[in-house]
């Protein structure tokens, strides 16, 4: 919505549905606050990845990063999600990096893939974590999403921002993008400004890519060795990933953008040009290997995050785990 980004008469005009929105999420907050609401603690640190505005921030290579450098301090972590866009039968469920996107959902199967972690997914949090921990002995538990989701207790809160977009027009939904007031910043552990610092971050998450991959091959290629292509993207904000390939020096003749958590076929790609490459994102990749083509490469990125407030924040939760065992 272009005018979450700007105070038009569009966005005053929806104002009072706002209102609204916001009456029903506060009194949600403090019935679950105050106790009045049952709400789950897990018998390990919980750690959510989040963010207050819809829209593509860049959780998914925070949830990663987060994961491996957990790892990196001896702790076992697994992940849970709620599995947006997924079709399975049975919640909930165990993902891996086998498991079809379409019933694991693209983010949580990308997630098991690049971190071999247990991941496990249900709209029910709860469940999900009591089948993660009945499974695998887990020292910490990482949330993909759910920042608003008060049923479950968290240890620790991690908010993700698309570092231009902000927090767009500062008016909640559907006047604006954000689940909540700017406020709910003062209370959260740590704030990633995706791409650039802003007013809110407090560490910078730059997505570094380094190479593609072709989807039939797996063979790597070094990202300079192409001139030109075509891009398209099912991700939340496609003009990031198209922008990028394009400050790496790549002339994008063609780019097509889909919805986040598009639902791929092969009959969507049938207007594309054949003698060409074609770049996705490592998300869109997990949909279409069934139907990928030799032309087709893929681009992962890595979330290279520095700063003394990260640092900080992993001694934090690793202090944490070592107290409660």
């Amino acid at each position: 919505m272009n005018f979450w980004y700007s105070k038009s008469w569009i966005a005053y005009l929806l104002l009072p549905f706002s209102c609204l929105f916001w009456l029903v999420s506060s009194c949600r907050r403090w019935l679950f606050q105050s106790g009045i609401s049952k709400s789950y603690k897990a018998p390990v640190p919980v750690v959510i990845v989040g963010n207050l505005s819809v829209g593509g921030n860049g959780k998914t290579p925070v949830v990663i990063w987060l994961v491996k450098a957990l790892q990196a301090e001896g702790l076992k972590v697994g992940v849970i999600s709620r599995g947006y866009g997924s079709q399975t039968e049975v919640y909930p469920l165990l993902v891996t990096s086998e498991t079809d996107p379409v019933k694991g959902g693209d983010e949580p199967v990308l997630i098991a893939k690049r971190t071999e972690v247990p991941v496990c997914i249900s709209p029910n949090r709860q469940q999900a974590i009591e089948l993660l921990l009945s499974k695998f002995p887990c020292d910490v538990i990482v949330s993909d999403d759910g920042l608003q989701h008060y049923k479950l207790q968290r240890d620790f809160e991690i908010v993700v921002m698309d570092a231009v977009r902000g927090l767009g027009n500062g008016f909640l939904l559907p006047a604006g993008p954000l689940r909540e007031l700017s406020s709910r910043l003062d209370s959260v552990d740590l704030i990633i400004a995706n791409g650039q610092a802003n007013q809110y971050s407090q560490v910078i998450m730059n997505l570094v890519p380094q190479y593609a991959i072709n989807l039939l091959t797996n063979e790597k290629r070094s990202l300079t060795e192409f001139k030109s292509g075509s891009a398209f993207a099912g991700i939340g904000n496609p003009q990031r990933f198209f922008l990028m390939l394009q400050n790496l020096g790549i002339q994008l003749n063609n780019t097509y953008e889909f919805q986040d958590h598009q639902k791929f076929s092969a009959e969507l790609f049938e207007k594309f040009v054949k003698n060409e490459p074609h770049f996705m994102t490592e998300k869109d990749a997990v949909k279409c290997l069934p139907f990928a083509q030799e032309n087709w490469w893929y681009v992962p990125v890595e979330a290279e995050i520095k700063g003394k407030s990260a640092v900080e924040f992993i001694k934090k939760i690793t202090q944490k785990v070592n107290d409660g065992r």
